[in-house]
């Protein structure tokens, strides 16, 4: 309960706070996250390969959030492999970067994929997976405040990939 009253206030005070725009390596920020994932994960063995990512310009504390949100959740879904993969990378398109974290985990039924990044909206019982409901409603939040996009892909036991825009490029 602790946990949800915590995520609750990190996601209502993301409307509130200031952002503090500046360049990001996007590609550092990706490889810090990804290290602190695998040290959670204690010696289950999870593959994570981080492609070269463009810098873009924002806030890298909330960057940081989305990244960390992502990779988590990734890790969290490929609990039930025994190689566990997961992809990080980017590509530019129409004038925007698409970054993307890919997994080989669970997946999802793609028709409710429109539910995913709203509070409270699972796709999975609490019994499969622990959380408390409000992480990609975060990411879709900050990922909303720089400008951008995010949106899903998925299949049932054969992974997924969530894929969110900066504007512009480089920082």
């Amino acid at each position: 309960m602790g946990q949800l009253i915590d995520d609750l206030l990190a996601f209502s005070r993301l409307g509130r706070q200031g952002m503090t725009a500046a360049p990001v390596d996007m590609g550092e920020l990706a490889r810090t996250v990804a290290d602190e994932v695998r040290r959670t994960e204690g010696e289950r063995s999870v593959e994570i390969q981080i492609a070269p990512l463009p810098a873009t310009r924002g806030d890298r504390a909330l960057l940081r959030q989305v990244m960390s949100n992502l990779l988590q959740n990734a890790a969290k879904f490929t609990r039930g492999r025994d190689h566990a993969r997961i992809e990080v990378g980017a590509r530019s398109e129409g004038g925007e970067t698409v970054y993307y974290v890919k997994d080989n985990g669970a997946g999802f039924d793609a028709r409710y994929a429109d539910k995913l990044f709203g509070v409270f909206q699972r796709l999975h019982s609490t019994e499969q997976f622990d959380g408390t409901g409000v992480g990609l409603a975060i990411v879709k939040r900050i990922v909303q405040r720089h400008e951008g996009r995010v949106w899903a892909e998925g299949k049932v036991d054969q992974g997924a990939t969530f894929y969110f825009t900066l504007p512009g490029g480089e920082g």
